[in-house]
């Protein structure tokens, strides 16, 4: 069985085990129209203007194999009749078996106090065609000068999991303690950051939009798409994709060369789960896809090749996690070769670091050059940023669900490992006046090191901690997921153990006492953008994920 169907099969399972639809999926009717199951209900929620006849545009996602033919798609009302609708596929799993990955379902409807709900129904060819509109036809004013859909539809988090939008993904149980600290932090988070161009950094409305797809919930969508058209507002559509004119820069904060700005996966998501295409064309996409190639400010992308090279591991892993969304946006071949390439340059830089000091498992490099220092050889201290790596371990999960390269889950099974041995603070370190953590997590709260290291002395690591690693430990909650991931590939039985006790004490993070610091809005991002898989990952067998690896290269 292919590993994609295997992965479906697992999803669906445990969806229909949890039995529980999120805050704002559709209620359980008394009945559901012939032919549909409750997964394929719509919700229709005003989301701006006041008209009460509207235009609807909906996307909807598909995992690989379902629909082949978007005219196999209709629109049912309450009543199961079917309603007329335009249909379009938007999306195709080009790194899979070429079958439609989503489709944008146009229709009109009446809004009344009670949101309506509709299904959308597969197998039969539509019998009731509608002339489809333009997306931004649908857009009234909405503040902030934008312009927003006056209906945005919800649908039901079972489905969108098992589409494989984002991966795999578990629907958030009602009792879930991470889909709780989301929810708590999504208290402060939820209002538009106007005024804030660091509160966009690591994606902010990919990070909703996935909070969305665990739940359902409709302010999580409004707000996700808010974001997405405010972040989009901003991106630069003139000029040349390189320094110092930056085209596909964004260009709030006036710092359209900062490539760490630059975000593909929102367009993807918001494409997959609105149907929005009128806030991106394919030379935009080319643009900010050039733009990350070429590195803005930065040096062109490229491998590590010296010691004295600057290198972050939030742009190695941003740019792959890009490079993979913007090959699942348009399936354009040169951006797959992009996505080997990378993972290539990972794969190097960890297994043969130029420092000579052997492969432990981390993307070792300067810390001096890390905090743009000059580099002196005498006093660098040859290190990594655990929580930083969290967005290596983001781009690779993405690029192993594109390709399938084996290469992968031994990187992230060497990261895994690192990290145990090296990233966290031992307990009994943790004393007065050298307790960095946040009281909020408690006694047994999990700390990483700001600067973790294989072969620095332990003052120098230690003087790093004192000085920029004090509450480091609010980059525990994105850690979950290297740790997850590791679990998921890894075949030693005693480093599994050692992961899955990991895994469970950072629980002690999500205490709604630490969501509730909102001192730095991005921490909404970092926290969460790349998190929910690591509940889907824990949940496997462990080792499942090296199992389907050795089986998928041994398929012919």
């Amino acid at each position: 069985m292919p590993r994609i169907l295997i992965l479906l099969a697992g999803i669906v399972a445990m969806t229909m085990a949890a039995g529980a639809f999120a805050k704002g999926s559709a209620p359980k009717p008394a009945s559901l129209p012939p032919g549909v199951v409750l997964e394929q209900s719509m919700v229709l929620h005003r989301n701006a203007g006041t008209d009460a006849d509207v235009q609807v545009t909906v996307g909807i996602p598909f995992p690989p194999g379902m629909l082949r033919d978007a005219r196999l798609v209709r629109i049912l009302d309450d009543k199961g009749m079917e309603v007329p609708a335009a249909v379009q596929a938007t999306l195709l799993w080009y790194a899979k078996d070429g079958s439609v990955r989503a489709v944008r379902a146009q229709f009109r409807a009446h809004l009344d106090a009670k949101p309506p709900t509709y299904y959308f129904a597969l197998g039969q060819p539509r019998q009731r065609d509608l002339a489809a509109w333009p997306y931004a036809d649908g857009l009234v004013d909405s503040g902030q000068g934008l312009r927003a859909p006056a209906v945005l539809a919800t649908l039901t988090p079972s489905w969108l999991c098992a589409s494989l939008l984002a991966g795999p993904q578990l629907p958030a149980a009602s009792d879930e303690a991470y889909a709780g600290y989301v929810a708590a932090q999504f208290q402060w988070a939820k209002k538009l950051p106007a005024s804030d161009p660091t509160a966009w950094l690591f994606d902010r409305p990919s990070t909703l939009y996935k909070a969305y797809i665990r739940t359902g919930r409709f302010d999580y969508l409004q707000a996700a798409d808010l974001s997405y058209r405010f972040y989009m507002k901003y991106i630069r559509r003139d000029g040349l994709p390189i320094s110092p004119q930056c085209a596909g820069g964004w260009t709030y904060g006036d710092k359209p060369c900062d490539v760490k700005y630059v975000y593909l996966e929102p367009i993807l998501l918001s494409l997959a789960l609105t149907g929005d295409d009128s806030e991106h064309d394919a030379a935009t996409v080319d643009h900010m896809m050039t733009l990350w190639q070429n590195g803005g400010w930065n040096n062109r992308a490229g491998p590590y090749r010296h010691a004295s090279d600057y290198f972050t591991e939030r742009l190695a892993g941003l740019g792959l996690l890009e490079t993979v969304s913007g090959y699942e946006l348009t399936g354009d071949k040169r951006y797959l070769e992009r996505i080997n390439e990378r993972v290539g340059w990972l794969y190097d830089h960890q297994h043969n670091n130029p420092d000579q000091l052997g492969n432990d498992g981390s993307w070792r490099n300067s810390w001096n050059l890390h905090e743009n220092d000059s580099w002196n050889p005498d006093t660098d201290v040859r290190g990594s940023s655990p929580w930083m790596t969290e967005n290596i371990i983001d781009g690779l999960w993405h690029a192993w669900l594109v390709t399938d390269d084996p290469r992968i889950p031994e990187m992230i099974t060497g990261f895994g490992r690192y990290l145990e041995r090296y990233g966290w603070i031992a307990q009994e370190r943790l004393v007065h006046p050298h307790d960095w953590r946040n009281p909020c997590s408690g006694a047994g709260g999990q700390i990483a090191w700001y600067w973790s290291s294989a072969h620095a002395t332990d003052k120098a690591i230690t003087g790093i901690q004192e000085s920029e690693g004090w509450y480091s430990d609010a980059h525990n909650v994105e850690l979950g997921l290297p740790i997850a991931a590791a679990y998921y590939f890894e075949r030693d039985p005693t480093q599994r153990a050692a992961l899955k006790h990991r895994f469970d004490a950072l629980a002690a993070s999500y205490d709604k006492t630490c969501a509730a610091a909102d001192d730095t809005l991005r921490r909404f991002n970092w926290n969460n953008r790349g998190s929910g898989v690591a509940q889907w990952l824990i949940r496997q067998p462990p080792g499942s994920g090296a199992a389907l690896t050795i089986a998928r290269r041994a398929t012919p």
